[in-house]
């Protein structure tokens, strides 16, 4: 049962750094409401893995289901997520109540610029759709798995063992990170994924939480990371898929750019639209097909 709104809410997040950060960020926003609201961290499939790489161990909700779960007993009234890590189908009883303004959206290297790094130097990412595009651009680049939370990532890169690493650039300027990005990668060299530095607040369905959340809705960043989600969806969902998607407001409508790239980096298919602002899902659909008709199909097959 949904607890009064009077009540200190409870806000569910990972316990990383950064996840932290994203919660209190909302906490904030929330206090500025006159909501009174505290953390509460629950430790989620994808924090216990620590080695595996994230396409291994399915990439789908690993880092959203137990906290969805928690949600839907009650035992939490929000969630806080990077939306890039919810997957595009969301619980029945949940919603994404709202998306606050974005951060910046694009990939970033630590270590070195693209164009610096020697023939055959190790750039580590996590992220299949990352490391894919790498390939296409600098196919002679040795792309290594790496773990852990930004700082984890960090201490690695100047231990030697990475030349470069490639990260979020939200994550790095939330934590104050940003004088570590040697690079900030345009989206039309490497686009960006789904809903890449935007938050999402998710609620249980039509509560007084949900209501209470919709108040931090940023209407250009929710229109932009919704079209963005539709592509994303319309070609198999997975946010480990190597598939970027970013979308943007363009005169008084709605551009998106999207990209599928082969795991080897051997074929790269891109798709830009321009349409309506008012019908976000449609565009994101409509540049997925654009991308189907190419044969992303092939590709996609590749990591089912």
């Amino acid at each position: 049962m949904a607890r009064a709104a009077t009540k200190t809410l409870i806000i569910g997040s990972r316990g990383s750094q950064l996840a932290l950060w994203q919660a209190n960020y909302i906490a904030n926003k929330l206090a500025e409401l006159d909501v009174s609201s505290r953390i509460e961290i629950i430790k989620t499939t994808g924090d216990h893995l620590q080695t595996a790489s994230l396409m291994q161990a399915g990439g789908k909700g690993l880092f959203t289901k137990e906290i969805e779960e928690a949600l839907l007993t009650g035992s939490i009234d929000l969630a806080v997520h990077s939306l890039k890590d919810l997957p595009t189908q969301t619980p029945a009883g949940l919603t994404i109540a709202a998306i606050p303004a974005r951060e910046d959206p694009r990939d970033a290297l630590a270590g070195s610029r693209l164009c610096d790094l020697r023939q055959g130097a190790r750039v580590g990412t996590s992220s299949g759709r990352r490391g894919a595009q790498l390939r296409a651009i600098r196919p002679d680049l040795r792309i290594e798995a790496i773990r852990g939370n930004v700082d984890t990532r960090l201490r690695k890169l100047r231990q030697g063992q990475y030349d470069a690493i490639m990260l979020a650039a939200a994550g790095l300027k939330r934590l104050g990170l940003e004088d570590e990005i040697a690079e900030l990668l345009d989206p039309e060299r490497v686009c960006p994924a789904a809903g890449q530095g935007a938050l999402a607040v998710e609620t249980r369905s039509n509560d007084a939480t949900a209501e209470i959340c919709r108040r931090l809705n940023h209407e250009e960043s929710s229109v932009s990371v919704t079209c963005e989600r539709a592509a994303l969806a319309a070609l198999g969902g997975g946010c480990q898929l190597p598939v970027g998607a970013f979308a943007c407001p363009a005169g008084g409508g709605l551009s998106v750019m999207a990209a599928v790239v082969a795991k080897d980096g051997s074929r790269c298919l891109r798709a830009q639209l321009t349409g309506s602002w008012d019908s976000p899902e449609d565009l994101g659909r409509a540049v997925a097909e654009e991308l189907l008709a190419q044969g992303a199909r092939s590709i996609l097959a590749e990591h089912s």
